[in-house]
């Protein structure tokens, strides 16, 4: 009777151990999320208006194509954009006062951040 008792507590020592290891979350490693994979990519075309060292700025017209992910839209407003360059932003081209530009971006903490360039 010692025998059958100790085996059916064994089996159950080892039902709750396998009940509790399946309950747990799956944690995968810790991989670092690039900017890239947070925050959507826009774009817009527009004349360049200034350069500085990290950063220009584009005017957009009115009738300039604002697009998102999905979605574009005509801008029906005059306004500018100052966009910030970093280490990733690719331009194509040379940045300079009055030619066009067709600028892919995310937003990061507040700040519009050129991912490419392109002036034609």
């Amino acid at each position: 009777m010692k025998k059958e008792l100790k085996l059916i507590l064994s089996a159950m020592a080892s039902l709750i151990l396998v009940a509790v290891v399946c309950s747990m979350p799956v944690t995968l490693p810790n991989t670092p999320v690039t900017h890239e994979q947070t925050a959507a990519a826009q774009s817009v075309s527009g004349k360049i208006a200034s350069v500085e060292k990290t950063s220009f700025t584009l005017t957009i017209g009115p009738g300039h194509a604002v697009t998102n992910p999905g979605h574009k839209f005509q801008d029906s407003s005059a306004k500018s954009m100052t966009f910030q360059i970093d280490k990733n932003t690719t331009v194509d081209g040379k940045l300079k006062v009055g030619a066009s530009a067709d600028v892919t971006y995310r937003e990061e903490s507040g700040n519009l951040v050129a991912i490419s360039v392109r002036v034609s």
